[in-house]
């Protein structure tokens, strides 16, 4: 899997080139680490330019020895766990945020 990171209007996105040879562009929802690595995750972008309502796609996220971004397909089901639990753990905290902003 190939991928670019661009950043616009301060959205950091992401060109992922699929299996198929296909590109998905994605925006950088957030990195996360869970069981001591660090994960990625990102939110499809429709043809529209909008964002994908329910769909969320988590990569295990590191830096090449030139210090560029690398991603890679989660392996095994206890991985994805950890990775799924911390990202539902980040949404917690987002929704936390939003409501004491708008009770301020």
């Amino acid at each position: 899997m190939a991928e670019n990171l661009n950043q616009e209007n301060d959205e950091i996105t992401v060109t992922l080139t699929l299996e198929d040879d296909s590109e998905l562009e994605c925006v950088v929802l957030t990195t996360l680490e869970a069981a001591g690595r660090q994960y990625m995750a990102l939110l499809p972008i429709t043809e529209e330019g909008e964002d994908e309502e329910g769909e969320v796609y988590l990569y295990r996220y590191t830096q090449s020895a030139d210090g560029l971004p690398v991603l890679e397909n989660i392996e095994t089901d206890e991985e994805y766990d950890a990775a799924a639990e911390a990202f539902d753990s980040w949404l917690d905290d987002q929704e936390y945020d939003e409501l004491v902003t708008e009770e301020e």
